[in-house]
């Protein structure tokens, strides 16, 4: 009785049959990873169950409130445990300018609407895929500035760099993105 008054009158196990599949998505949409979206979820469940829900949202929004919590700290973990020196010859983008730093050939436009694509299974699956590509310092900055939402200044203090290079940093991942949906999906081999 104790447990179920501490939850707010809802178990766990209701609480993953309920929300487990939405916790999961969400999870791996920001993570792109089978087992760390897996671990996310048991994590928010396990401090759900610690919590004491009170009710000023729903059950859903409370558990994806403190996911998010989950995921930036996991990224933050991530970011500590990584040898942060990254070397010019690991940048995905260098091929993609001469030396002058001018385009060796400059992108073309995109057809595609991108909020349909944002609603597109698998354009989602080759976006992921793509940011699985990315040198581990720029997927870290990309995950936390783009995915989880984090303001620069966060990503700046957290990565132990300056702003500079967080900019310099989410132009290459982005950059490299592009070269990479080009590839896998405008450039002619997406599913229709």
């Amino acid at each position: 009785m104790e447990e179920r008054e501490k939850t707010g009158g809802q178990d766990v196990e209701g609480w993953l049959k309920e929300h487990g599949d939405y916790l999961y998505r969400y999870a791996y949409s920001r993570l792109s990873d089978v087992e760390t979206a897996r671990d996310m979820v048991q994590e928010t469940l396990i401090a759900a169950w610690k919590a004491n829900f009170k009710g000023d949202s729903s059950v859903r929004t409370w558990l994806v409130g403190i996911m998010k919590h989950k995921i930036i700290d996991h990224i933050r973990k991530e970011i500590r445990k990584r040898n942060l020196h990254e070397s010019a010859e690991s940048d995905p983008t260098s091929h993609w300018f001469n030396a002058d730093g001018s385009w060796q050939e400059a992108p073309r436009a995109w057809a595609d609407n991108p909020e349909e694509l944002s609603e597109n299974s698998q354009f989602r699956e080759v976006l992921f895929d793509c940011i699985g590509k990315l040198p581990e310092k720029q997927r870290s900055a990309f995950s936390m500035r783009e995915l989880a939402g984090e303001d620069s200044d966060t990503v700046c203090n957290e990565m132990d760099i300056t702003p500079t290079n967080l900019h310099v940093m989410m132009h290459r991942a982005r950059m490299a993105l592009r070269s990479c949906l080009d590839m896998h999906w405008f450039g002619g081999s997406k599913a229709s």
